[in-house]
């Protein structure tokens, strides 16, 4: 039997969800003597860079992939916080599998789960572990989820009927047609799966957001005045490997090496965000029309989805083909394009690099703020149009498009945000905010930040 205390990780599929789980760990291990194993539900085999990412974990840390489940009976237009949920709830007859099996040789203390992993904390207190939730995103959608079970009771129309913006505790007004996708549709499971999680949260005997007091003050503090369960601001926990001579070697990376301090324009929309036919042909004319230095990591579109990737599941198609006709070679000088994939870590930190366009993943915002980077705020799916009111007008450190009455963003509208986040007088207002956040970020995880004193905190419950 091993000594060292042990964390069960129950992470909701997505890389997404597994990405900060895997920085937490990181952290957490780092600075406390622990281990910990991963245990992964699927619903089709690993893919390629899954395994890569997995196969990499460092000392200490481990992982179990549980049995492939069977999802034919899902019809392709189930939402995905739906589908999440139903994998997790297909997954617990494997996951007390693994457990009891860990717990006859490692000192197990605790079975941390995410948001859409709520069903698994009825586990932790069967095997008597101390159960916790790991919230992958910001501290407003965390107030917003626990807040929801009272809403939802005060409330008789859809949200986005609502007369006046939604007042989520701690937090900017929000307006409904703003909140989180699951929740636009109250009559959709997706709604009710997430009402069914929100629940779960008071089963918890902490909770570990990836957020600073700095970043999100009001709604911290608010969190933390409701007592139970405790509320830990752990963040910013992002990928930050400056130590990959692989990535330095990568064409983009020597192309902005080439580039003037702080002039080119990052555009990516996560590992999940998709935008349709249409919409790409505007962003690259305007980018065009910017005039501005851009590097875009280029993705095949999709009609039907903004989320097309979210699972992993990339088109076979070249997504260069999708760009305008001569886009590539008239832009030559002015831009690089990049199916697929980048480095996105290190674009950011690179001193070249002086804006990002991005779909508001929480991942990519903490990425932006810890680089100091100012946004263009352009959200898809899941919380990200509640980060982008976050960004735009409570942090003030992102601008955002305006949306045509034909439901694009135009190619002039592109061309004038970008043009104001590269060279404006509002560009450089929001570029000194953002260094602010940056420093205030290095403070939260250094040796007396707030974060390591939250880990310090946790890590004397998990040993109690």
């Amino acid at each position: 039997m091993e000594t060292t205390p042990h964390i069960a990780i129950f992470p909701t599929p997505g890389m997404g969800h597994l990405i900060p789980l895997v920085q937490f760990a990181k952290r957490f291990t780092s600075l406390h003597k622990f281990t910990a194993t991963f245990i992964i539900p699927i619903g089709e085999p690993l893919s390629e860079a899954q395994k890569i990412f997995l196969d990499t974990l460092p000392s200490g840390l481990d992982y179990v992939v549980l049995p492939q489940l069977k999802l034919d009976d899902l019809s392709e237009d189930v939402k995905a916080e739906t589908r999440m949920s139903i994998m997790i709830s297909r997954s617990l007859p494997s996951l007390r599998d693994v457990l009891k099996s860990m717990m006859a040789t490692k000192k197990l203390v605790t079975l941390v789960v995410d948001l859409f992993a709520t069903d698994a904390l009825d586990i932790a207190l069967e095997f008597k572990l101390q159960p916790y939730i790991f919230y992958p995103t910001n501290a407003m959608a965390l107030s917003l989820f626990l807040y929801l079970p009272k809403l939802d009771a005060e409330t008789s129309c859809e949200y986005r009927d609502l007369p006046a913006p939604v007042q989520i505790p701690g937090c900017i007004p929000i307006d409904g047609e703003d909140l989180l996708d699951p929740v636009q549709d109250r009559k959709n499971d997706a709604y009710k799966w997430v009402l069914h999680h929100t629940k779960n949260y008071r089963l918890a005997h902490g909770i570990m957001v990836n957020s600073f007091e700095d970043l999100e003050e009001g709604a911290i503090k608010a969190l933390q005045e409701l007592g139970s369960p405790p509320i830990y601001p752990v963040g910013p926990l992002v990928q930050m490997d400056h130590s990959s001579s692989a990535a330095d070697r990568l064409d983009c990376m020597r192309w902005l090496e080439d580039q003037p301090r702080g002039s080119v324009l990052f555009i990516s929309f996560g590992s999940g965000g998709t935008l349709s036919s249409k919409q790409i042909t505007e962003l690259a004319l305007g980018l065009e029309m910017s005039e501005q230095r851009f590097l875009w990591i280029v993705r095949t579109p999709n009609d039907e989805s903004a989320n097309a990737t979210f699972f992993g599941i990339r088109s076979k198609n070249n997504p260069i083909d999708f760009l305008p006709e001569g886009f590539v070679q008239r832009t030559k000088g002015q831009g690089f394009v990049v199916p697929n994939w980048a480095p996105q870590a290190q674009i950011l930190s690179h001193g070249s690099t002086g804006g990002f366009m991005t779909h508001c993943g929480w991942n990519s915002i903490l990425e932006s703020v810890v680089s100091g980077v100012p946004l263009i705020a352009w959200p898809l799916y899941a919380e990200q149009k509640m980060n982008a009111v976050m960004l735009t007008q409570g942090l003030k450190v992102a601008l955002r498009p305006q949306v045509g009455e034909n439901g694009l963003v135009e190619r002039v509208e592109i061309a004038t945000v970008v043009k104001h986040l590269m060279e404006g007088e509002e560009g450089k207002r929001l570029r000194t905010r953002m260094r602010d956040l940056k420093e205030a970020a290095s403070r939260a995880l250094s040796d007396e930040g707030s974060s390591t004193k939250a880990i310090a905190q946790i890590a004397s419950k998990w040993t109690s």
